[in-house]
């Protein structure tokens, strides 16, 4: 039987992230919904105005939120060490992205934030999170407002999210589950967790870097003329979501890869190619000792 689950850990892996807030009473009004769901951790991501009075008159009692908030000037910094992320999208894009509920996305949350660190995004008040934004996040939640006025104040949004999230993790603690729900379509094996964590945002994104640069090399992908090849390629391994071993096992893959690549583009053999390797490091090992 698993061990019971630590509900307010659940509530300290959750991250709400805002994007590039312009007014800093946004940042003061989320905070508070935040603290009244039970959330505590905030990062913003380049603050137009950021600390401001506004933002701790909006607080109210909420400041300490504010006082603890991580402040970065990028998305991927902010989710680096995120398992789980989810970004708001109230648009429809070019290429559909995994799309759930605010409910849905409140059982994804439950589940990951037992092992992985979830962050919840949020964006611009005017325009939201740009295409480029939206591919670091797993999942896109649709909050489904009226059509006469869909888009929400930015506290608003957050206080429905976290909501979601609340009560969910609350049913689970009244219920005494032991078990995760299995996510939206997916399947678990009763009874049994998962062996490796999820791999981070900056893991994942290194591999995303090591994968383009491969595929450029094998005449595969044309930076010049993408046809978003690697939006299909992020929106795939989005979808699967692998797990940290996973991760390196597809990282020594693309290796392998590259070492073979480069012996047929050099005409050189294993011994050569390894020569030059031990070389290298060991002029690498002679520099880093001066």
């Amino acid at each position: 039987m698993s061990d019971p689950i630590d509900f307010q850990a659940c509530f300290d892996n959750v991250r709400i992230v805002l994007v590039n807030t312009s007014h800093p009473g946004n940042i003061g009004a989320a905070a508070r919904a935040m603290k009244n769901m039970g959330l505590s951790k905030l990062t913003l991501v380049d603050p137009e105005d950021f600390p401001s009075p506004v933002a701790n008159g909006r607080a109210v009692s909420a400041v300490n939120i504010l006082e603890a908030a991580t402040v970065t000037k990028t998305l991927e910094e902010a989710v680096a060490g995120c398992g789980l992320v989810i970004g708001t999208s109230a648009r429809i894009r070019s290429i559909p992205w995994p799309l759930i509920s605010p409910q849905q996305c409140a059982q994804h949350v439950a589940d990951d934030s037992r092992q992985n660190e979830v962050a919840l995004v949020f964006g611009r008040e005017d325009s939201g999170l740009t295409n480029e934004e939206l591919q670091l996040c797993h999942f896109h939640v649709n909050i489904p407002a009226d059509e006469k006025l869909s888009s929400l104040n930015l506290a608003a949004a957050v206080m429905v999210i976290s909501y979601e999230v609340r009560m969910e993790l609350l049913k689970r603690e009244a219920e005494g589950q032991l078990a995760p729900v299995a996510p939206v379509d997916e399947e678990i094996v009763e009874g049994v967790d998962w062996d490796v964590p999820k791999a981070t945002g900056k893991q994942v994104e290194a591999f995303y870097t090591h994968l383009e640069k491969t595929m450029i090399d094998l005449n595969f992908h044309d930076p010049a003329n993408p046809r978003l090849l690697m939006l299909r390629m992020r929106r795939l391994f989005g979808r699967i979501r692998p797990d940290q071993m996973e991760v390196s096992v597809l990282r020594g893959f693309l290796s392998h890869i590259d070492m073979l690549n480069e012996r047929a583009t050099r005409n050189i053999t294993v011994e050569q190619q390894r020569q030059e390797k031990r070389e290298a490091n060991l002029l690498k090992g002679q520099n880093d000792s001066e």
